[in-house]
């Protein structure tokens, strides 16, 4: 699960310096990468839904199914009052509100749902993201976003990995994985573009584009180790794979566009 979401931002740079982002290999990865991480945290929801062996598979699908009724009436709400949500446009009280809704779906899609609440907060994203308030917000969340909540949250991962068990097989496994990531993504992706009419080059250069994880993987492994399904000896590697990938996928991409 940790492998499946995709970090599309350092391959969007790359794809934009080169002047290939709204290309067909660009259209493709960006596609892509969206579905990519919709089914990461849906793959992330029935794994933690299933952690408690108490809970029978029929009642898992039965929340699943009533979480996805709610996130549709949100959609479909969002998309009635677009006019009266974008009139706020430019009002400091938007992004507050929104900010709120995002706390509020998030909390409870974890405390009523079982579901990850990563998956409330992207799909109200999502929804989102149809209206003329969305570059507003961003701007004003990316500020405390990154002075804020990511060194917060990269510090906690950051604690739980631990390098004094680090031993020669880990970092046998490390490489292993490291491999996997690449391969898996190359290969998958790859493949799926050639299906779809891509030709040989192009394939490639979609599967290339597909291959950097990010916080996404990071925020899963977080999952994992607080319902105790990945051992803090786990953390190093999967840094190591984030990192890994994060540097090799622009590097690689350059050279085959």
């Amino acid at each position: 699960v940790v492998l499946t979401a995709t970090s599309v931002s350092i391959t969007v740079e790359a794809l934009r310096e080169m002047g290939k982002l709204d290309g067909k290999v660009g259209n493709a990865i960006l596609g892509a990468a969206v579905i990519d991480d919709i089914m990461g945290i849906i793959v992330l929801t029935v794994v933690i839904s299933l952690k408690d062996e108490s809970v029978s598979i029929v009642s898992i699908l039965l929340k699943i199914l009533l979480y996805v009724a709610l996130m549709i009436m949100i959609a479909y709400i969002c998309k009635s009052f677009k006019g009266i949500i974008d009139a706020n446009k430019g009002k400091r009280r938007i992004t507050t509100y929104v900010v709120a809704a995002c706390f509020i779906v998030a909390f409870a899609s974890e405390e009523y749902f079982g579901i990850a609440d990563i998956t409330g907060a992207y799909l109200l994203g999502l929804f989102l993201s149809q209206h003329e308030i969305k570059h507003e917000i961003a701007k004003k969340v990316s500020s405390p976003s990154y002075l804020f909540f990511s060194p917060i949250f990269f510090a906690s991962v950051g604690l739980k990995v631990s390098l004094d068990g680090f031993t020669s097989s880990l970092l046998i496994f490390s490489l292993i994985l490291l491999a996997v990531a690449i391969l898996t993504k190359i290969v998958g992706c790859g493949l799926g573009a050639k299906v779809c009419g891509f030709d040989k080059k192009e394939s490639i250069q979609v599967g290339v584009g597909m291959i950097s994880r990010g916080e996404v993987a990071l925020i899963v492994a977080q999952k994992g180790y607080d319902i105790g399904l990945i051992d803090a000896s786990m953390f190093p590697p999967i840094v190591i794979v984030v990192i890994a990938t994060t540097v090799i996928t622009p590097i690689v991409l350059k050279k085959i566009m």
